[in-house]
């Protein structure tokens, strides 16, 4: 499985340099702040959830012995990655994909964050994580992830105008319906959740 998980963290790394690199030479082109490219590219929940899979991808390669080894490759850790990788993976589908139709490395960067990895990181999950361990309570904890990111992003709009996704964009509609989009979102997040926590006890490991 070492292998998978090499070519799942290059695969991950890969869709998040492509994702910056056209942000910049976006930024660039348009003669605009760098650093605002950066802060920008941070403020996606794609590249957000998809750089903590990274991170604990990279972590599973790695045998010495650290704090943020023992903190990221905790099994109620990474399932709750796994659980937002989903969520990026099914409200692009569903949401997202019909809005545009991007080329060349665009579309490359595209089909890694939000396609590619949410499988290759749930089959990590699946195959390297130990099961046994996951408690109702941690799909509570899981859900501040997506709770704190939803009033940063309404809040950043709110200052900068900038909404990161058109289902949340207060000023075409209203906070009504951004409450009600993201209420729906927040739904299927519990939903996968508990779905992971009812994988995580059935595939539960001899040890657990």
């Amino acid at each position: 499985m070492r292998a998978y998980v090499a070519v799942a963290a290059l695969a991950g790394w890969a869709g998040l340099v492509i994702q910056q690199y056209l942000i910049f030479q976006s930024r660039w082109s348009a003669d605009a702040s760098l650093l605002g490219g950066l802060v920008s590219f941070f403020s996606f929940f794609t590249v957000l959830t998809n750089t903590l899979a990274v991170v604990v991808l990279s972590y599973a390669l790695v045998n010495r012995p650290c704090a943020g080894r023992q903190f990221f490759l905790q099994p109620a850790v990474s399932s709750g990655i796994a659980v937002s990788m989903l969520v990026v993976g099914l409200a692009y589908s569903l949401l997202l994909r019909h809005l545009w139709h991007p080329e060349g490395f665009q579309f490359v960067a595209d089909e890694l964050l939000h396609d590619v990895m949410p499988l290759l990181f749930l089959g990590y999950w699946w195959f390297c994580v130990p099961k046994g361990t996951l408690r109702l309570k941690h799909v509570g904890l899981w859900v501040i992830y997506p709770l704190v990111y939803f009033a940063y992003v309404l809040l950043r709009g709110h200052l900068l105008g900038q909404y990161q996704y058109p289902f949340i964009n207060v000023d075409n509609l209203g906070y009504a319906q951004v409450f009600v989009n993201a209420g729906g979102i927040l739904v299927g997040f519990v939903v996968i959740a508990l779905a992971i926590t009812g994988l995580d006890r059935i595939a539960r490991s001899p040890q657990g």
